[in-house]
């Protein structure tokens, strides 16, 4: 082993390596013992198919190549496809139309092209069981607004009729099995659908007539989603009224518990098309269980829960079922996501298919430890910590490892212990990363996400903050090369951390909100009156919006950021970040700025991944003079000599 500064290690854990294998599996399907996925591939610009393996084992790609199944409704997409007796429905992300695709044929659009690009948006749909009409949600832009309704679109493309309207916003429309009964859930800004949603059901025909709409779960501090009907058209669904996003039951005009755990078994409707339970037989039920970020499989019957033992410590919100089978998307800390069939027989765990084809040695893997650190108010937060490892090198004897705190975006998402190579990427190569879940983050009940409530960018901040003190006093980092990094909502994070505080040394802001009040002004509508919670009414509390955005504070900044953002971001649109620019200029502190053309929010290209991990080792770099082992492109830091 070869003594050597961290930071400067060799790691075979390269750029294009971490972006070739950043591939992304959901939205998992079974129909008729063929088995289907949504994969999206980083070199091919972000592309997503829709693949198939049918009983014999053979894999092909579904998706024609100039095809890319993704749906921008809320911008943020989910519920892509459906199937149904080999009969495909998707949304292409090129135009936002539906298109059907029968067996080994080209897809044919079923949904009209709109006055404007992408203008009519569709995702999140089921079919009827005549298999008639696809029933989904639909987004029109029009000039001043955005409208989201539920619609039934004929499968032959020959009509599309409105079937639920008046919300703000619409998911999960279900129908059931003897097509009589709708059930969709809604709700109304200010609220997000983690706040307080709707769950209704109502009577339905062949003809599409919706009658006697009734809601029966729901309101005011009450998340619901997931609804969805056994074999006997009872409903079920998930509901946060206890703190957890638990299963119940409607019966008989009563809520009943079906499982109840001190755990997560779904989640916020931040995606459409999340499945995190699904029926092994009419009343038995398999489901995703996420206990503070420690997951596992449960098998629900009558009044009892069994937990699975599978070894794995992540499984993403996408399950499927067909008789003694189960599919999923699982990882642990040193595999990547793979697709993975569960015989509840037996117990026995088949990969089906992994979501790379590369292959690391174990050897350089940093395993994640998970960490409860003390913060504000004398409550705890948590994280999990990366210690800098490589087989081949050690740090110097007197030396301390750099640190990488990385703030995750949403803010109401969450960091899981999924192997991740682009935490790889750093803790090969000599530094130390803390994976913050902050209070507000999902998966530990809704009192502790709730804790953002009118305090975002002071929780959050206070937690990365203290956090990263920790690691200091536990004598495990260097506490004057301590780094803060995040995208969207995590890069306000980390613009506010290195505004209001002076424990940084560097930060890097992917798309980072730098304005609040600019935001509320020009981002979509899904997240249109979300800082009504976060941080308070618009314009009425204006003064609180002014002082805790960090492009109002910029004289306060004193270390040098390098900033990454997407051209064609309609979250977080690009004068945030300019404006930032802007104002580091005037102060002539030091920055570093790359922009990518053709990049919304969040990168999917594979040049965008490599060429921003590679630009901020030579920002960190030069910021704290090491060499690294890597042949990358130096990146010009303006301001700094």
């Amino acid at each position: 082993m070869q003594r050597s500064p961290y930071g400067t290690w060799q790691s075979p854990i390269a750029g294009d390596l971490v972006a070739q294998a950043a591939h992304q599996i959901s939205e998992v399907k079974v129909d008729q013992g063929h088995i289907y996925w949504l994969e999206q591939f980083p070199e091919q610009k972000g592309r997503s198919a829709i693949f198939c393996r049918d009983p014999q084992g053979a894999v092909r790609e579904m998706t024609p190549k100039d095809f890319s199944v993704r749906t921008r409704v809320h911008e943020y997409g989910g519920g892509d496809y459906t199937i149904v007796h080999g009969v495909l429905y998707f949304s292409n992300d090129r135009d936002q139309r539906l298109y059907r695709q029968e067996k080994n044929k080209i897809p044919t659009a079923i949904t009209p092209i709109p006055d404007e690009p992408m203008a009519l948006r569709y995702a999140d749909g089921v079919i009827t069981p005549d298999e008639k009409f696809l029933i989904c949600v639909r987004e029109s832009h029009h000039a001043n607004e955005v409208i989201n309704e539920i619609v039934a679109v004929a499968a032959n493309g020959s009509d599309i009729i409105v079937i639920a309207s008046g919300h703000d916003f619409y998911a999960s429309p279900r129908i059931s099995p003897d097509g009589r009964k709708l059930a969709y859930i809604c709700w109304d800004q200010p609220a997000m659908p983690w706040d307080e949603t709707l769950l209704c059901i109502a009577d339905f025909d062949a003809e599409l007539n919706v009658r006697n709409t009734e809601v029966i779960a729901g309101g005011v501090n009450e998340s619901v989603c997931q609804p969805k009907f056994n074999k006997l058209g009872e409903i079920y669904f998930v509901s946060d009224r206890n703190n957890w996003w638990n299963i119940y039951k409607y019966q008989a005009g009563k809520i009943q518990p079906v499982a109840i755990l001190d755990a997560e078994l779904g989640g916020s409707i931040f995606r459409l098309g999340s499945n995190t339970y699904e029926f092994t037989d009419t009343h038995n039920l398999i489901c995703i269980v996420n206990a503070k970020e420690h997951y596992s499989l449960a098998l629900i019957s009558e009044n009892n829960i069994k937990m699975l033992n599978t070894h794995l410590d992540y499984f993403a919100s996408t399950l499927a079922t067909e008789g003694d089978y189960v599919y999923a998307v699982a990882a642990n800390a040193a595999s990547a996501p793979t697709l993975i069939r569960l015989n509840l027989q037996n117990d026995q765990i088949e990969v089906v298919h992994s979501s790379s084809s590369l292959l690391i040695n174990a050897d350089y893997l940093s395993l994640p430890q998970m960490v409860e650190f003390p913060t504000a108010n004398n409550l705890t937060a948590f994280a999990y910590f990366y210690a800098p490892h490589n087989p081949r090198f050690e740090g110097l004897p007197d030396e301390l490892p750099p640190l990488i705190v990385i703030t995750h975006g949403g803010p109401t998402a969450a960091s899981n212990s999924a192997l991740n190579l682009k935490i790889q990427y750093w803790t090969s190569r000599g530094f130390a990363v803390l994976d913050v879940n902050y209070g507000g983050s999902t998966g530990y009940g809704r009192a502790y996400r709730e804790r953002l409530n009118q305090n975002w960018g002071i929780v959050d901040v206070e937690d990365c903050v203290n956090a990263a003190k920790y690691l200091v006093q536990q004598g495990k980092v260097d506490g004057k090369r301590l780094i803060i990094k995040g995208g969207s909502a995590g890069g306000f994070t980390v613009l506010s951390a290195l505004t209001f505080y002076d424990i940084f040394a560097a930060g890097a802001s992917y798309y980072g909100v730098a304005d609040l009040a600019a935001l509320v002004q020009e981002t979509h509508k899904f997240e249109a009156r979300y800082l009504d919670k976060l941080i308070g009414a618009y314009p009425e509390q204006k003064q609180i919006y002014f002082d805790r955005s960090p492009l109002h504070h910029a004289e306060k900044l004193s270390c040098p950021i390098i900033f990454f953002q997407g051209l064609e971001d309609k979250v977080v649109p690009p004068a945030q970040t300019e404006a930032m620019i802007a104002a580091m200029e005037k102060k002539s502190l030091p920055y570093a700025y790359l922009t990518f053309p053709h990049e919304q929010h969040g990168f999917r290209d594979v040049y965008s991944i490599k060429t921003s991990l590679e630009a901020e080792l030579s920002f960190y770099s030069q910021i704290f003079n090491f060499k690294p082992a890597d042949d990358i492109k130096f990146v010009p830091v303006k301001n700094w000599s």
